[in-house]
């Protein structure tokens, strides 16, 4: 089996480590014998990789990378990626990246920035002197299918999802399912106790860190998608020793007061 891994923008979207993401990814499908390849999507790719990837990784960026970033993002690209995820494509999308998904981001400085409008939600930044959303954050998955089928594949425990945010918009939710709700942190705005969307088997969070190391058995439920959606069969993943990552979410969760 072969999977296809686009990257959103990687010189201009990797700005918090989140490029980690793409090699988690890509070491957990290569330790199962699984292929790999890795599609820069960005303003000089051609128009065929959009149209190869099987999964979707997205990063944050700078307000003015960003923007260029969603000012490219329009057409033909925009079409084939609003068709792969409204289809079941999985994807990850962390920090800045998840209000490419959204219906516009206001900047504290300068115009409205139109997004894809494939989640029903918008982002707004209060204006420069409104402190910034800093520090780790912690959340249990409340977006479902994957909120059951991630507590499934650990047995029965309830999901915390663990990460660093750092962002000075507040996203708001509509017509779209929170990723999760807030044990520790801002979440999407510092008011209403959620954090990220979850839409089709797309993963929208201000985590980051990267979010996937933290976090593995978010990598191997894309991964799952990826393949059933790409091969239209059921697959059950050979387990990894995932001790050393248990044992930091453990040390996190400790730290923040939280006992799970």
């Amino acid at each position: 089996m072969e999977l296809n891994i686009g990257w959103l923008y990687p010189n201009l979207m990797s700005t918090y480590g989140d490029r980690g993401n793409v090699i988690c990814i890509q070491r957990r499908c290569q330790w199962r014998h699984l292929n790999v390849n890795i599609l820069p999507l960005d303003q000089e790719a051609d128009i065929s990789n959009f149209e190869k990837f099987d999964l979707v990784v997205g990063g944050g960026a700078q307000d003015r990378q960003q923007e260029i970033v969603m000012r490219d993002l329009q057409g033909k690209k925009a079409e084939i990626i609003k068709e792969k995820l409204h289809s079941g494509t999985p994807g990850v999308f962390t920090c800045g990246s998840p209000q490419l998904l959204g219906k516009y981001y206001e900047p504290a400085l300068g115009e409205r920035i139109e997004g894809l409008g494939i989640l029903d939600l918008v982002t707004k930044h209060p204006g420069q002197n409104v402190p910034r959303c800093i520090g780790n954050v912690a959340f249990e998955l409340v977006g479902n299918p994957l909120a059951d089928d991630i507590k499934k594949m650990m047995g029965g425990e309830s999901p915390v999802v663990v990460g660093f945010e750092n962002h000075g918009g507040r996203t708001y939710l509509g017509d779209v399912s929170p990723l999760g709700k807030v044990l520790s942190g801002y979440g999407n705005n510092g008011e209403d106790g959620f954090e990220g969307a979850f839409y089709q088997s797309a993963i929208a969070t201000y985590a980051h860190g990267p979010l996937l190391p933290k976090n593995p058995f978010l990598a191997d439920w894309l991964i799952v998608k990826a393949i059933e959606h790409k091969y239209q069969e059921t697959i059950t993943l050979t387990p990894i020793d995932d001790t050393l990552a248990h044992q930091g979410r453990k040390a996190i969760l400790k730290r923040l007061g939280i006992k799970k």
